[in-house]
């Protein structure tokens, strides 16, 4: 019991920090611009998908702490790698596009999309966490399917330049889904 009750104080201390860090973000143009300067790396743009695998893993072993950190680490590896010296064009207008998408008002088409994201993450940590990886794997489709219709749709030709990312992540995310989930069921 006191594991889990600390599992629970650990999970809503990095959910806390990520809330903070969003909040900030949208509210202080300073730091989301320095923010959005090193999110220009695409590198980030590999990376970020990647940590759905130990949110993944942490929701199979029922760890809300582990999925919180994971959520943590993906929302704030958007700064972590240096500013780039060259970029796209392709790149800097879909930025420039994300960012102006961020900070234009917000009705309720705006709002209901963007719950989309924590409903889905929502969605995915359950499916693991009740174990079922097909619907795992169908819920990370889905986020990764949206965020690539959402991107060309709304920033037109910029947009593309999410998809080999988001597709690259994609492949990744269910090879290593997959085979460690088959390996976590063996061994139980």
């Amino acid at each position: 019991m006191k594991t889990r009750n600390t599992d629970y104080i650990l999970g809503s201390v990095f959910l806390a920090l990520t809330i903070a860090f969003i909040i900030i973000s949208m509210t202080n143009k300073p730091f989301f611009d320095w923010v959005f300067e090193r999110h220009h790396n695409q590198w980030s743009w590999y990376l970020r998908p990647l940590f759905l695998i130990p949110f993944c893993y942490f929701a199979y072993k029922k760890s809300f702490a582990g999925m919180m950190i994971s959520l943590f680490a993906l929302f704030t590896s958007m700064f972590w790698f240096p500013k780039p010296e060259i970029v796209s064009d392709q790149v800097i207008t879909f930025l420039e596009f994300e960012k102006s998408y961020l900070y234009d008002s917000w009705d309720l088409n705006k709002i209901l999309l963007t719950l989309t994201i924590p409903i889905s993450l929502s969605a995915l940590g359950l499916a693991f966490w009740k174990r079922s990886l097909m619907m795992g794997i169908a819920v990370l489709a889905f986020m990764a399917t949206g965020k690539m219709i959402w991107s060309i749709q709304q920033a037109g030709e910029s947009g593309t330049s999410i998809l080999v990312p988001a597709i690259i992540g994609l492949i990744i995310c269910c090879t290593i889904l997959y085979f460690g989930f088959k390996r976590l069921e063996r061994k139980k």
